[in-house]
């Protein structure tokens, strides 16, 4: 093992797996063997029974897709904005002047702290959770894509002016095309964020949504719904991680690691 040495994709599976399974091994020793009370903390058995009755019993792959409609539907709202907004102060330096001190400040607010506003003005219905996921995400994403944007190398621009290039072909077919793959990068980055949004917004007001069943399960003390719920997230938000890395490989190859 040397510093920045690639690994194989079996040995990559494996370590991960090794991970996951030492991670159960030591819940299993703190649960099983009594050092942690199951009223605290459910054991693997309890949790993976008490997730079959949420499926089974209760209608919990519902929950699971209204989740996965908000995380997908603010996200989907938050690219919309930032992703040519980001651009634009990227590739024009007045742009940036005028946005980046009302983005920067934006992107330090909690979105959890806007819930009791949002309430006031949409409601507990969708258009609620969907704005706490779009302003946890859209100031980060216009951030991070105008960074992507700018810090493409000078001398390709100049290159590309001395070829005859223009204002508008320089951002189309120069940074634009160097951008993408990190733009693709930050994308997948803040949709993992986006989850933690979501169920923020699912904790207050929500009658459905996994975290409407978390809150439900810990007014009952039932660990074991709580952690399977959390597990589902993380299941999810993996999939849809390993998901956005293929289509990013596959569109571009050349920035691949």
């Amino acid at each position: 093992m040397k510093p920045l040495q690639p690994v194989s994709a079996p040995s990559r599976i494996g370590l991960g797996l090794a991970f996951f399974a030492l991670f159960v091994a030591l819940w299993s020793v703190a649960t099983f063997g009594g050092f942690v009370q199951r009223l605290f903390l459910a054991d693997p058995l309890t949790m993976i029974g008490e997730g079959y009755k949420l499926l089974v019993d209760y209608g919990f792959a519902f929950d699971i897709g209204m989740t996965i409609w908000r995380v997908v539907g603010g996200f989907v709202l938050a690219v919309i904005v930032a992703l040519p907004l980001g651009i634009l102060m990227g590739a024009y330096k007045p742009v940036e002047a005028f946005f980046e001190p009302f983005v920067s400040f934006a992107r330090y607010l909690p979105a959890s702290a806007f819930i009791p506003l949002l309430i006031l003005w949409a409601g507990i219905g969708e258009a609620q959770k969907l704005l706490v996921i779009f302003i946890g995400s859209v100031f980060q994403l216009i951030l991070m894509i105008a960074v992507a944007v700018g810090s493409i190398r000078r001398d390709l621009v100049d290159a590309a002016y001395t070829l005859g290039a223009g204002d508008r072909s320089v951002v189309l077919r120069v940074l634009l095309p160097n951008a993408a793959p990190e733009i693709a990068e930050i994308l997948r980055m803040v949709l993992g964020w986006a989850w933690t949004y979501v169920i923020v917004a699912e904790l207050i007001g929500s009658s459905s949504g996994i975290g409407h069943m978390i809150t439900d399960s810990q007014a009952l003390l039932n660990t074991g719904q709580i952690i399977f719920g959390i597990i589902v997230i993380g299941l999810i938000g993996l999939i849809s991680d390993f998901l956005f890395k293929a289509v990013n490989q596959r569109l571009f190859p050349w920035a691949a690691k």
